[in-house]
């Protein structure tokens, strides 16, 4: 079974990518986002609890979106596997992603990490709320927290998978299919 890990800085390119690696492998997509508003709209008991946490301008916990996880794995046990898009975010998640994973007898196959420069993140992101209306995007002041948030929470899960053996970078500039290869060579040599 492959379980990737699809890491980077917001504007390196996951979105694009992972729609290309979900098509090439069969793999099922695992946004938290997209589970959050699923579990929401189908008023499951995740979703009711996750709702009021954000209806009071809260995080959702950990153990609310591990159990997203879990039941999205549950529904699809049969899948040639699964990529985590945007998750983990933390060391936290990392550890709590392997043991959900190990009670399942599955692992995290690598982690694909696409590097990229700031000033060119910050133009992609710039470029990306011209486009989409994203107002999170159009403000070079929130591009800059956001990159520090990331750099001082998230950037510590890439030595989580180092330390592993499963953390590998990718060079997230060039064209899209000169990356996409770049990710099929480590994926399936």
């Amino acid at each position: 079974m492959l379980n990737l890990v699809l890491f980077g800085p917001p504007g390196a390119g996951k979105g694009t990518q992972s729609d290309l690696i979900v098509e090439k492998y069969n793999l099922i997509h695992i946004s938290t986002g997209d589970l959050l508003r699923a579990e929401i709209k189908a008023q499951t008991e995740l979703g009711t609890i996750a709702a009021a946490k954000i209806e009071k301008g809260e995080l959702v916990s950990d153990d609310i979106v591990i159990g997203m996880i879990k039941n999205k794995l549950a529904a699809n046990l049969n899948a040639k596997g699964f990529i985590f898009d945007g998750f983990p975010r933390t060391t936290a998640q990392a550890e709590a992603l392997d043991v959900l994973l190990k009670e399942v007898n599955m692992s995290v196959s690598c982690m694909l990490s696409l590097e990229v420069e700031t000033p060119e993140l910050l133009k992609r992101l710039l470029e990306r709320g011209k486009v989409s209306g994203r107002a999170d995007d159009q403000d070079e002041s929130i591009i800059m927290n956001r990159m520090a948030a990331y750099n001082s929470s998230t950037l510590p899960v890439k030595e989580y998978y180092k330390a592993q053996g499963k953390q590998f970078e990718i060079q997230g500039v060039g064209s899209i299919q000169e990356i996409f290869e770049s990710i099929c060579a480590v994926v399936a040599p």
